[in-house]
């Protein structure tokens, strides 16, 4: 079919999720227990791997479980400043209980089990964030719950085979939205049939220019291939390295 390149296709939805940023200063609007059923009502039609619905959801206000998470998480301000917290697990205790009806267990599960749940706790963390944003409620995902995924699963009181992939700060933003951050060039990101690898390496360059240029219009100290040397910077050291055996003592193996 001929595209007609002078038409722009939107929708309150595509509005959505092209204005979407991370925000981390929150007012004193409340966010009611209506907000969140809501919100979380329309997250859990996110598409689940086998209709297994292999996540679970933690809702947190409590003030000083809060400030545990928080600490957990590199001491990160916004978790106990954001109204509601909201904890996306990976979850495949229900999964156990089905399989044991029938003499099975998940002893020794493997790779694949543990990539569904973590998938379907995604799928539904975005889902919520999506539905929430389309309600003025805005907030910041928290990947460094897996800092400590045991400490975390104790404080929640989670089960056996289950962890936080990461969590939600979410509250109405104080009107201080941070500028929108730059995202890499489309054509290094969207292939069209198979993959182009040229215009991947390509982009990388392109994007080092326009993540300086954006960090140095807020004033933040940069390097001059900004994406490239912070993505350096981060993950050369292996973070996280001992996620995997913290998992397996969870009930959850990704080997």
């Amino acid at each position: 079919m001929p595209k007609d390149e002078n038409i722009e296709i939107t929708s309150e939805t595509i509005d959505v999720l092209n204005n979407r940023r991370s925000i981390r200063a929150f007012s004193d609007t409340a966010v009611t227990d209506a907000h969140i059923d809501a919100i979380l009502g329309a997250a859990v039609r996110a598409p689940t791997s086998s209709n297994l619905q292999a996540y679970s959801v933690v809702v947190v206000r409590d003030a000083a479980r809060k400030a545990r998470l928080a600490e957990l998480a590199g001491n990160q301000k916004h978790v106990i400043t954001c109204p509601v917290f909201v904890a996306f697990c990976a979850d495949l205790s229900r999964i156990e209980v089905a399989l044991q009806r029938y003499g099975h267990d998940l002893e020794d599960n493997n790779l694949e089990m543990g990539l569904v749940s973590s998938i379907d706790a995604a799928l539904v963390g975005m889902s919520a964030y999506v539905a929430a944003d389309s309600l003025g409620i805005q907030g910041v995902m928290i990947g460094a719950m897996r800092n400590d995924p045991e400490a975390v699963a104790e404080l929640l009181d989670l089960p056996p085979r289950a962890y936080v992939v990461f969590g939600m700060c979410l509250g109405f933003p104080d009107g201080n939205a941070p500028k929108q951050k730059p995202r890499m060039p489309r054509p290094g990101i969207v292939h069209l049939e198979t993959y182009d690898h040229t215009a991947s390496k390509a982009g990388i360059d392109v994007y080092n220019d326009q993540l300086r240029a954006h960090y140095e219009t807020i004033g933040k100290e940069t390097n001059t291939d900004s994406w490239t040397y912070e993505v350096d910077s981060k993950f050369a050291a292996r973070p996280r390295n001992t996620l995997r055996a913290a998992l397996k003592r969870l009930g959850l193996d990704f080997s």
